[in-house]
């Protein structure tokens, strides 16, 4: 959907990120299953992850985030209008993460609810944050990624468990007046692949009980080789397509944020859309698949790392279980 001109733009005001402070490298990791980190890196670009300490729940890394965005964008929580939270790791069924942190950040005028949408679920937020803004409904808006995969990781499974870590991400949204902000979006589905990427129980199809925690039923399964495929065309037409709704190309990409699931993913990506890897933000050696988190934390490296500068053209694009995949343009 392009952004229709009568409509206020929306802009991202203000950026933050959270990341543990516990480092798990891949050296950690050969000790404790059957993997190498030459396999690791070879295979994902994988070299260490962060990992929350036991004490810590989704809503202290959403809360560390959005305190960060909201000053970056010099908003206080107190006159935020909306919270949305994107996780698939929550502190608790209900309620919501959201209401969590909006408590704790004393954003008392702030409406508040969780998205689930996997590994897209910040492009999704982002979507509807800019939904709200363009509308008029509201004027400040907060979103999160926020995730702590290690709690569904299962660390007996090479598969799985060299790939994922845990961390935050945050933007405050607002209305822009110069014509910038976000010029268009995508987001889609397919619960045809629902199978490829879940976590089988703990919900209402699979309730907790000592059987399903004795199959490993409660860990992330993924279906490696099938998801990769999905996700390198699906990244390619997502990008192409929100490009194409602004009357973009990709030469006029300044910064191609892509989630960072795998680095061989992000590299086949971006040669199918013939856009060098100097111009597409990795950090997935240093943090592996955070999921929801994973584009708001690079975003708000890149723009904290000067990668990106007035009047850029930055392109998001995530894809995860679902299977669900989003994409958006922004003049910055």
């Amino acid at each position: 959907m392009m952004v229709a001109e009568k409509a206020r733009h929306s802009a991202i005001l203000g950026t933050g990120a959270c990341l543990p402070a516990r480092v798990l490298t891949n050296r950690d990791l050969e000790a404790m299953v059957d993997t190498s980190d030459e396999w690791i890196v070879t295979r994902t670009g994988i070299r260490e992850r962060r990992i929350a300490s036991p004490e810590q729940a989704t809503s202290d890394l959403a809360y560390e985030a959005a305190l960060q965005a909201c000053a970056n964008a010099s908003v206080s929580p107190g006159d935020l209008d909306l919270i949305i939270v994107a996780t698939i790791v929550p502190d608790m069924p209900f309620p919501s993460t959201a209401c969590l942190v909006q408590a704790r950040l004393g954003a008392k005028k702030a409406a508040a609810f969780d998205i689930e949408a996997a590994c897209s679920g910040f492009v999704y937020a982002l979507a509807i944050a800019h939904q709200f803004v363009a509308n008029g409904v509201y004027d400040k808006i907060l979103i999160i990624g926020a995730e702590t995969l290690s709690r569904v990781t299962d660390f007996t499974d090479r598969t799985t468990c060299v790939l994922l870590g845990d961390a935050a991400g945050a933007c405050v949204i607002g209305p822009a007046s110069d014509g910038r902000g976000i010029l268009s979006l995508h987001l889609g589905a397919d619960g045809g692949g629902a199978d490829l990427l879940k976590q089988p129980a703990g919900g209402s199809r699979l309730p907790a009980t000592h059987e399903t925690v004795d199959k490993r039923q409660h860990f992330v399964y993924m279906h490696g080789s099938q998801v990769f495929k999905f996700a390198v065309k699906t990244m390619d037409s997502a990008v192409r397509r929100v490009l194409d709704e602004c009357g973009l190309t990709t030469d006029d990409v300044s910064l191609l944020i892509p989630h960072q699931a795998n680095l061989r993913i992000m590299e086949a990506a971006a040669q199918r859309l013939g856009i060098s890897m100097d111009r597409v933000y990795v950090n997935i050696d240093k943090y592996g698949n955070t999921s929801a988190a994973s584009v708001p934390v690079a975003l708000h490296e890149a723009w904290e790392g000067g990668r990106i500068k007035e009047g850029d053209v930055v392109v998001l694009v995530a894809f995860g279980g679902g299977l669900t995949w989003g994409s958006a343009v922004i003049r910055w």
